[in-house]
């Protein structure tokens, strides 16, 4: 199965309060995020075959966003595997339970995500991964320990799209 797992996009600025900090959502920043992300994994040929979230507004959201922007049209799937205080062996479980799919998209917090992820590639978490808001990896779990095949954050992506929309042709004086 290839897993994507991606870190929610910008959703803004922590509240102290855990129940108003669930239900905080994506600000414009984030949305920008989704889009993008979402763009890359279509230029990339992601299929998607399930998306999955964590029960949390931000990443719910986010799933959505680019869920529809890949073509996903089903419902989105909500786990409290990813949700904040998740353990890894809850993350297994959920893997497990899709074990079937070719594909899936899943979308948390860090640092669950993080963690699961350097879990996942390691088998014993020795990895410290950074992923910032709206990153978003592509984990290879045919293999034993998981393969990493690549991890992108927006800010790389925006790198990556102005490089390639500029002229590739040099400029020459017009004299």
């Amino acid at each position: 199965m290839i897993l994507y797992l991606m870190r929610h996009a910008d959703a803004g600025t922590f509240r102290g309060n855990p129940l108003l900090d669930s239900k905080r959502g994506l600000v414009k920043e984030g949305k920008e995020q989704c889009m993008l992300m979402a763009r890359l994994l279509s230029a990339l040929r992601a299929q998607v075959e399930l998306v999955v979230s964590s029960p949390l507004k931000r990443a719910l959201q986010t799933a959505q966003l680019v869920g529809t922007e890949l073509g996903y049209d089903a419902k989105v799937e909500i786990s409290p595997a990813l949700g904040p205080d998740a353990t890894f062996a809850d993350f297994q479980e959920m893997l497990a339970d899709y074990a079937g799919r070719d594909s899936i998209l899943v979308v948390g917090h860090n640092p669950n995500t993080f963690q699961f992820l350097g879990r996942l590639i390691t088998g014993n978490g020795g990895a410290a991964i950074r992923m910032r808001k709206g990153s978003i990896a592509r984990v290879d779990l045919d293999h034993h320990p998981a393969r990493l095949q690549w991890l992108i954050d927006p800010r790389s992506a925006r790198a990556i799209y102005s490089s390639i929309t500029k002229s590739s042709r040099p400029k020459t004086s017009r004299k």
